[in-house]
């Protein structure tokens, strides 16, 4: 039987308005254009429930006991890694069965929802002590102290590596056209490794870090990006600059050329790089190398530094 149309609120008040007022059931059907048993059954209602809402519809009983989803519930809050089969075997052992999507409905009326677990630093207890007393510290500088810092950082971009999801719009069956496809090869075909720095007013200077880098490399990317940077970016009298604690930023010879340069230097806490925002304009650069689709490390550090300078000074000040 096709399901019927249910009748608005202002409709079944109305029916209810003219049995008030002494009108039939038929002749209320016929003003309204409603069948004899439809008004009847508005009026029982009305009647027995003093009113003309919906009630409470009881439904198929839930297929896991109260008791039940308090087990379920205890068990993901104490290991929240625990899978819908475990808990499919943990009510089966219980007398209870039932399947994973029953078990996804549960958890979810109980404002539990399957996530991919974020990936996040390893932090031991000295860490968190640290990123909390540096939290502290800096929990009431005003926005202007921030926007008074040089933020840096060192990445490494592949040449056909996987520095961004893609997505693409495509036909059944094309999956595997030229147009559709990323190409990979072994090993990510080559990389760069690039140093950068940022401020709220917009790109710092992006450099190839072509060797590997060690101390004495780095105090000379410094000498000679660092405080042109700072001009380029007229930051205020006083800024300060950002580093975190690699062993190359935190060696005595560079803490001793920061100091004789008279760079003042933001204590930084280790196990820190969800902090820094330059990691999320490395992603948005990231993001439109890759558009690019460069075929060499040439086109790929030419590419790297065409897209930097794009990078609008709206975006580095909203990350700041």
């Amino acid at each position: 039987m096709a399901k019927t149309k249910e009748l608005s609120k202002d409709t079944r008040n109305k029916i209810v308005d003219l049995h008030q007022v002494g009108k039939t059931e038929s002749a209320i059907g016929k003003q309204l254009g409603l069948k004899k048993s439809t008004v009847g059954a508005i009026i029982r209602k009305w009647k027995t429930y003093k009113t003309t809402d919906n009630l409470p519809r009881s439904g198929a009983p839930r297929k896991i006991s109260p008791r039940g989803v308090k087990m379920i519930t205890r068990t993901v809050s104490k290991n929240p890694r625990t899978t819908r089969g475990d808990l499919v075997n943990d009510l089966q052992r219980a007398g209870t069965k039932v399947t994973k999507p029953t078990i996804s409905n549960t958890l979810r009326r109980q404002g539990l929802k399957s996530c991919s677990a974020r990936r996040v630093p390893l932090l031991k207890p000295v860490h968190v002590q640290a990123r909390l007393k540096f939290a502290r510290e800096h929990l009431d500088d005003p926005d202007e102290d921030w926007e008074n810092v040089i933020w840096s950082d060192e990445t490494k971009i592949e040449l056909f590596g996987k520095n961004s999801t893609r997505r693409v719009w495509r036909t059944k069956n094309a999956e595997l056209h030229p147009k559709n496809t990323i190409p990979t090869v072994k090993h990510g075909g080559g990389n760069i490794m690039l140093w950068g720095c940022f401020s709220a007013k917009g790109p710092g200077r992006l450099i190839r870090v072509k060797e590997r880098m060690n101390g004495a490399m780095y105090r000379e990317i410094l000498s000679e990006n660092l405080l042109p940077s700072a001009r380029a970016l007229k930051m205020k009298r006083g800024w300060v600059f950002q580093h975190d604690n690699d062993p190359k930023h935190t060696a005595r010879a560079t803490k001793e050329w920061l100091r004789k340069k008279h760079f003042k230097v933001l204590e930084w806490p280790s196990q820190s790089p969800d902090l820094n925002p330059i990691e999320n304009l490395w992603r948005e650069l990231k993001v439109r190398v890759a558009q690019r689709q460069s075929q060499n490390i040439t086109a790929l550090e030419e590419i790297c530094m065409e897209e930097w300078a794009k990078i609008p000074a709206t975006v580095c000040e909203n990350l700041v």
